[in-house]
């Protein structure tokens, strides 16, 4: 499936590209104001690096097991597999790969705190 001969390309869903904009303009704001160490720069510095290892190599995240993805992803992105990244302070990253014959695409479903992947993935605090 992720032959050498095949173009690697990062996708971001509306959704992700949206707060990933954000992001990057309230970065940009504090470093302005002189801030140089946020947990928005954290996290924007922990997707970036994300990004770049999935453009190295698509399968750097976790695969997660078939019978655990969401429905809700099966419907509205009609994936049959899933990975995730884990980012600084328990953001995970969750996109999926698609491919043809010519370039593999990782696709990026969304970025969420701890607690949207807790309650997505059905897990219960105890």
């Amino acid at each position: 499936m992720f032959g050498p001969d095949k173009t690697i390309r990062v996708v971001l869903s509306k959704n992700v590209e949206k707060e990933f904009e954000k992001l990057n303009k309230i970065v940009g704001e504090e470093k302005k104001e002189g801030i140089t160490n946020s947990d928005n720069q954290r996290l924007l510095k922990s997707i970036n690096r994300a990004l770049d290892l999935i453009k190295q190599n698509p399968e750097a995240g976790i695969q997660i097991r078939k019978r655990l993805i969401p429905r809700k992803y099966i419907k509205e992105f009609e994936i049959n597999n899933l990975w995730k990244f884990n980012l600084v302070n328990y953001w995970r990253m969750l996109y999926t790969l698609r491919t043809d014959k010519i370039e593999i695409i990782s696709f990026v479903l969304e970025i969420i705190d701890h607690k949207k992947y807790s309650k997505l993935f059905g897990y219960k605090k105890k």
